[in-house]
């Protein structure tokens, strides 16, 4: 017989390590029969507590989209959870990595969309006929599992082990880009540490947009008109010490930058 898991009790647990900042033992051990679909039911009560510390949804992030993440982390198939106004940074921000737990960064294309996106069916096309305008962004990603001992239903649970986000400046129109072939050059303190292109991500980064409309739509939901999307990460994620991080995209989307403290 399957255990019975308190899902709230879990999701509240999520809360006080990402407001405590102490992570806890990884939830698939503590919980055997955590399935992915209780994973996003824990993620739904989360994004609750959240918001009752008044943060506000801007989108969503879509995560483990690139072979090289889904290695690094031992998953094979996308997850997603959501962004919080409160955690969303201009170009150029100064962050303290003690804000976080045991941090990581990663490089991504985001979407402004002007248009709903409600699945099934939605395609690479649909995708690009509703966003207004794509840029580049930083993920800061944190894991509130010790370790990064994480199972797909671990990071689900944690709101795709998302922290905070960093916007470029720059944004250009999707019909202008090829974003198969926009390639990526990672720097930390003026040092290469990644290269990559956008086909690195599903094949295309907005197939993992239309991947999560089609999501959304078992749960009869949609993304909505001028929601933003972080589409997931070119490379996979590098652990965040502090120093200076630039990722230049090609294709005219120019650059996103952070300042990370110690």
């Amino acid at each position: 017989m399957r255990e019975k898991v308190n899902l709230q009790a879990i999701a509240q647990m999520l809360f006080d390590a990402f407001e405590k900042k102490q992570a806890l033992p990884p939830l698939t051990e503590t919980y055997p029969s955590l399935s992915v679909a209780d994973a996003y039911q824990i993620q739904r009560y989360l994004i609750r507590l959240h918001q009752q510390q008044h943060r506000t949804i801007i989108g969503h992030k879509i995560g483990l989209t690139s072979e090289g993440i889904q290695k690094q982390l031992n998953v094979f198939e996308p997850d997603f959870g959501v962004m919080f106004s409160q955690f969303a940074f201009e170009n150029g921000v100064i962050v303290s990595k003690n804000e976080m737990i045991t941090p990581r960064i990663e490089a991504e294309i985001a979407f402004l969309l002007e248009k709903d996106l409600e699945g099934p069916g939605v395609t690479v096309p649909h995708v690009l006929a509703a966003t207004k305008a794509v840029m580049p962004a930083f993920e800061l990603i944190d894991s509130r599992i010790q370790d990064w001992k994480i199972q797909i239903a671990d990071t689900i649970a944690d709101n795709g082990s998302h922290w905070g986000v960093v916007f470029g400046s720059q944004v250009a129109a999707p019909d202008q880009l090829d974003l198969r072939h926009v390639g990526l050059v990672l720097e930390r303190n003026g040092k290469l540490i990644g290269t990559a292109a956008g086909a690195a991500v599903l094949g295309h980064p907005a197939r993992a947009v239309a991947w999560l409309a089609n999501k959304l739509s078992e749960w009869g939901e949609k993304l909505q008109a001028g929601m933003i999307i972080l589409s997931g990460s070119f490379t996979p994620a590098f652990d965040l010490i502090p120093g200076h991080y630039k990722a230049t995209f090609g294709e005219g989307l120019s650059s996103v930058e952070v300042y990370v403290n110690g």
